[in-house]
């Protein structure tokens, strides 16, 4: 039996988070809002790592703060304006 091959994981959506959001607000194929709880990404892979960097047009040396959904998986960079929620990436 020829088996099929598994199709490749598709690259994680980066969004920008709004001021003080804190639920997930993608939209499914339906059109429904995930409201997904949206925590720290801390141990996030290299290649995650270098694809949110090329679209934020961040540095490699630049301190990288993320935020993915732990229900759709929907990464999120943090709102520009606000102060880090990290006190190490304050200064």
């Amino acid at each position: 039996m020829a088996e099929a091959a598994a199709p490749a994981p598709a690259a994680p959506k980066v969004k920008t988070r709004k001021p003080r959001q804190r639920a997930c607000d993608e939209k499914d194929a339906k059109g429904k809002i995930c409201a997904g709880h949206m925590k720290r990404f801390y141990d996030f892979p290299k290649a995650t790592e270098a694809l949110v960097r090329q679209q934020a047009g961040l540095g490699p040396r630049e301190p990288l703060e993320l935020y993915r959904c732990h229900r759709c998986g929907t990464l999120y960079l943090p709102f520009k304006e606000e102060l880090p929620r990290s006190f190490v990436l304050r200064y």
